[in-house]
């Protein structure tokens, strides 16, 4: 007889519950019903973890092993953050993340050296085949000038439309900060834009009509590159990285930068509905609710070779579906749908 066995422990547990009942409870009599009950009690519990054969079930699999991530700088600060989430739940689980643009994580995912690649804007036709996209969450690419720029006022009062975008970063016809602010000014304008294939640079060339390599400016490298170099250039103007804009902690424009207002609707000053750019949440709240358009805003992506089937990587994408997309505003980013996740998640299965 095996002494697990869940029809065994009915009896022992019934047999005491009797003997309790018809006890005449003497000073000595109430011992050995107690110590039977509690023997019982220990047993019923390891029952609980346990199959009618006696086997252990393991409410929660413990996973092993490493998973390797490359791509895009846009989508790095919240990827590192889900893979120290995922690792405290699964502290055998190790990382190897490394941020190099976008066409970096396809070429390593396509020479298997990454498991998944971290990719910021859409996929071209000519790159879907073979490759399986996973929607994570969602971000803009915003104009960036130096936080220093003594025109500052004028920039977030009247803000920029597209088409002046367009005559700074793709024709050079504005050369000079007068010709974009109409206003006296011998300052000319310093423009930055990304050296390395990047979602951010083929979202803001989208965005004016054209390809990456048509955008004007002096090529740097990454995000930081650009935020850096606007820091240091108090007349320079460059694009970025919602990530790389903002000041988590105090969810405002990071020391050193400014957010150059955009007019979307085109008509020359910025309407009410379009004054949200000092808040990170307001930011994020324009994105998700549409005032930001699509581009510069835009879907960010894990890609892999084909739908995953390394179980690690299959838990590590459910967990982004479910307790990850928790954490996804806090780093500045717009969360997906619940909808969606669950979606990709029976996908997955």
């Amino acid at each position: 007889m095996n002494v697990f066995d869940f029809k065994t422990l009915v009896v022992p547990i019934g047999f005491l519950d009797t003997n309790l009942l018809n006890s005449k409870m003497n000073a000595t009599s109430w011992v050995a019903p107690l110590r039977q009950l509690f023997i019982a009690f220990i047993l019923a519990a390891f029952v609980l973890g346990c199959d009618t054969k006696g086997n252990r079930i393991e409410t929660e699999q413990e996973f092993e092993g490493n998973i390797s991530i490359s791509g895009a700088f846009a989508l790095y600060p919240l990827t590192v953050r889900w893979a120290e989430e995922f690792m405290k739940i699964h502290p055998k689980v190790h990382f190897d993340i490394s941020a190099g643009g976008t066409e970096k994580g396809i070429n390593d995912l396509l020479t298997q050296k990454v498991d998944l690649a971290m990719f910021s804007s859409n996929l071209s036709d000519e790159m879907r085949d073979g490759l399986y996209s996973i929607l994570v969450a969602k971000d803009a690419v915003l104009p960036t000038v130096s936080g220093a720029n003594p025109y500052l006022d004028l920039i977030r009062g009247k803000g920029i439309d597209s088409l002046s975008f367009r005559k700074i970063f793709v024709t050079g016809e504005y050369t000079s900060w007068s010709e974009i602010l109409q206003v006296e000014s011998e300052h000319r304008l310093n423009i930055y834009t990304r050296s390395d294939a990047c979602g951010a640079g083929r979202v803001w060339a989208r965005y004016l009509g054209v390809q990456q390599d048509d955008l004007l400016g002096e090529k740097v490298f990454g995000d930081q590159g650009v935020a850096n170099a606007l820091r240091t250039d108090t007349f320079g103007f460059g694009y970025n990285n919602l990530a790389y804009v903002f000041d988590f902690k105090t969810r405002k424009v990071a020391e050193g930068l400014c957010i150059v207002p955009v007019d979307f609707n085109g008509n020359g000053k910025l309407d009410e509905q379009e004054l949200f750019y000092g808040s990170l949440n307001n930011v994020l709240e324009a994105i998700k609710n549409g005032i930001i358009t699509s581009p510069p805003a835009r879907e960010l992506y894990f890609i892999s070779k084909g739908k995953p089937d390394r179980k690690l990587v299959v838990e590590f994408l459910k967990f982004i579906f479910s307790d990850g997309q928790e954490i996804v505003r806090e780093l500045g980013y717009v969360e997906i749908s619940p909808d969606v996740g669950e979606k990709q998640m029976k996908g997955l299965s």
